[in-house]
């Protein structure tokens, strides 16, 4: 993998670069939607490289683990091959969600014992097998295997969690250095901070994990229900810290004005399940503002989804009539609500890194900030 900086905004800590991976040219600031089980849910690939632009997605080890199998990943010839995408793909080592199933987890010094939610089997995650694991699955950007701490959070035991998190680490590493890549391609390990909203463990865990000198890093646990102030202090303390030829990958965030402030603060790549759990509920992203489409507004209003949108779905279909469809619970709903928000976050980042290249960034940012966030 190979990170260029292109570009950087000279009022704020905005970066335009290129990111070269064995599948593709990744273009930053980018979005990544967000394919937990091997699919953007309700979206082909064809339309998420087409119509929504996508340069590279998401999978998540601890799903795709338990569904379809390692077996099948691996006779399929990895990811790329069981779902047809050709792009980049990057996997969550799967700690969030085995930190989210806290009825039925216990963290160890080995690893988590954790039962699944599909058919309460018993299973050991280790950062070994973690990594040999996202070797079969096959992503070009795989993440450490880490201890995501929920908020509020103690801070003896956030201090311990990154400890962990650090040895761990060394483990990742050392697993990864010592095995090769199953399918001819080549993959790059993140690792990730953390220290939940605690700035001296935030900066402790920064220069830890810039030691190991990995080809990029990400930020987590910053996504678990902290206020956004919090979420804008941390980042800005990491990004500090973080070395700036190395992209910077900023877990779980967030809405489009989260984006837009972590983007200034020299964050490079995102990725949330917002845009595609919100559209399935009815909730649309827009230039100007946020739409619940389920409202009675909008019952007759026969205008297109965004009409200066080059969507064809936005075109095409009209308010009244996505409205009808997510009444109605009809499939075609969820697909068109998420072909939408898919496409204006891949929008909005593309826009972000046209302004930054132009020098025009940080104005536009404050003005599409105050408009990002009103309700309609």
């Amino acid at each position: 993998m190979k990170f260029t900086l292109q570009a950087q905004d000279p009022l704020s800590k905005a970066r335009a670069g290129e990111l070269v991976t064995d599948h593709g040219v990744i273009q930053t600031p980018i979005f990544m939607p967000v394919g937990t089980a091997g699919t953007v849910k309700a979206v082909h690939q064809r339309e998420l490289k087409e119509d929504i632009k996508a340069q590279i997605i998401l999978g998540n080890t601890y799903h795709l683990y338990l569904r379809p199998g390692l077996n099948t990943l691996e006779q399929a010839g990895g990811l790329h091959k069981f779902n047809g995408w050709d792009g980049p793909i990057l996997t969550d080592s799967g700690g969030y969600q085995v930190y989210s199933l806290t009825e039925v987890r216990k963290i160890k010094e080995e690893g988590v014992t954790f039962r699944s939610h599909v058919d309460g089997s018993k299973h050991l995650f280790t950062p070994e097998n973690v990594m040999d694991i996202q070797r079969i699955i096959g992503a070009d950007i795989i993440m450490a295997f880490d201890e995501c701490t929920p908020y509020p959070c103690e801070y003896n035991y956030a201090k311990r969690s990154i400890e962990m998190t650090h040895r761990w680490l060394k483990r990742c590493c050392d697993r990864f250095d010592n095995t090769e890549p199953k399918y001819g391609y080549s993959q790059t390990l993140f690792p990730i901070v953390q220290g939940s909203v605690y700035k001296d463990l935030r900066v402790r865990s920064a220069e830890v994990i810039a030691s190991f000198e990995r080809e990029g890093n990400a930020i987590g646990g910053l996504s678990v229900g902290e206020p956004a102030e919090e979420m804008y202090a941390m980042t800005e303390v990491v990004c500090d810290i973080l070395p700036k030829e190395k992209p910077r990958y900023l877990m779980g965030v967030g809405t489009p004005v989260n984006i837009l402030e972590n983007i200034a603060l020299g964050i490079d790549m995102f990725d949330c399940v917002m845009p595609t759990r919100n559209a399935r509920n009815g909730m649309l992203f827009t230039k100007d503002g946020i739409i619940n489409i389920k409202n009675e507004k909008w019952k007759n209003d026969f205008s297109p989804i965004e009409a200066d949108s080059d969507l064809f779905a936005d075109k095409v279909y009209t308010k009244a009539y996505l409205r009808h469809l997510i009444h109605s619970g009809e499939m075609l709903g969820a697909q068109v609500a998420t072909l939408h928000n898919l496409h204006f976050y891949l929008w909005l980042v593309g826009e972000a890194r046209n302004k930054i290249i132009s020098g025009e960034f940080y104005d536009w940012k404050n003005k599409m900030v105050t408009r990002l966030g009103t309700r309609l």
